[in-house]
């Protein structure tokens, strides 16, 4: 009984986060069951007539369209980062050359440069490629600025696995090819979770290269579209609720499913002193 009265503090302490955390979701989906004059005059309390016609209004929108635009981007780019930082952390964990921790560094300086500092180089690059408002436009910066943290977390992950592995497979006549991807990549599973779920929530809600690098409707991504909900006057804020409820359950379906990977992830990514 003592062990579980020890217990309480935690409880309580995580009951405030969790209604700390959960507030605003909730305030997002309670006004997106209202119109807006039931918004106006009583913003806080819940709908007295419960509607879906934000949800359905937004079929008359571009919404559904930015949101395949998002998860188009987002798809391929966590593919793209999973693929190349695992392959560039492989030797950088796996094989001692002299330049294998000035490399390693190297990627970490990357984690620190600011990338709104880089707008206007990959606005005139990525227009000299002919690839301005394209959505393969986004996707080449996008896997830049994600190699950084993707390949620390690899190259960390990669390092704590058992030198035998390699040895063993080494002497059944596996080259680095086979081994990289029959041994060692099916062992990255929760490195390989992280990064994909880390870089797709950054991509999925990035907006400024979005805003910068695309110019129509036909390639704006969901953090783009969602500006079509304001007005030159007003904003129509129980649509605008209506559509971010929609735009966040890939997160929270990420974030349910695999928020211990999330954590684990990230701790054993960090880099030992």
């Amino acid at each position: 009984m003592m062990k579980k009265a020890k217990h309480i503090p935690l409880y309580v302490i995580a009951i405030l986060i969790l209604l700390f955390t959960g507030l605003p979701f909730f305030i997002m989906l309670n006004t997106s069951f209202k119109d807006q004059g039931e918004f106006s005059s009583a913003p806080w309390a819940l709908p007295q007539n419960f509607s879906l016609d934000n949800y359905t209004a937004l079929f008359e929108t571009n919404f559904f369209q930015y949101f395949g635009n998002s998860l188009f981007v987002s798809v391929i780019s966590v593919v793209l980062v999973i693929i190349f930082s695992a392959m560039a952390s492989y030797p950088l964990s796996r094989m001692k050359f002299k330049l294998n921790r000035p490399l390693l560094l190297l990627f970490m300086v990357g984690m620190m440069i600011p990338i709104h500092t880089t707008l206007i180089p990959i606005f005139l690059l990525t227009q000299n490629l002919g690839l301005y408002d394209t959505l393969w436009g986004l996707i080449g910066p996008y896997i830049a600025f994600a190699l950084p943290i993707s390949v620390v977390i690899y190259t960390q992950f990669m390092s704590d696995l058992p030198k035998e592995l390699e040895e063993s497979a080494k002497i059944d006549g596996c080259g680095h090819f086979q081994l990289f991807w029959r041994i060692l990549f099916p062992l990255l599973v929760p490195a390989t979770s992280t990064v994909a779920i880390y870089n797709f929530i950054h991509i999925w809600n990035e907006f400024i290269f979005a805003l910068v690098l695309t110019n129509s409707d036909e390639a704006a991504t969901l953090p783009i579209g969602l500006r079509e909900f304001y007005g030159e006057f007003s904003v129509n804020i129980p649509g605008l609720m209506a559509a971010l409820s929609m735009a966040s359950i890939p997160l929270l379906l990420v974030y349910f499913v695999a928020q211990e990977k999330i954590i684990k992830g990230l701790a054993a990514g960090s880099v030992k002193g």
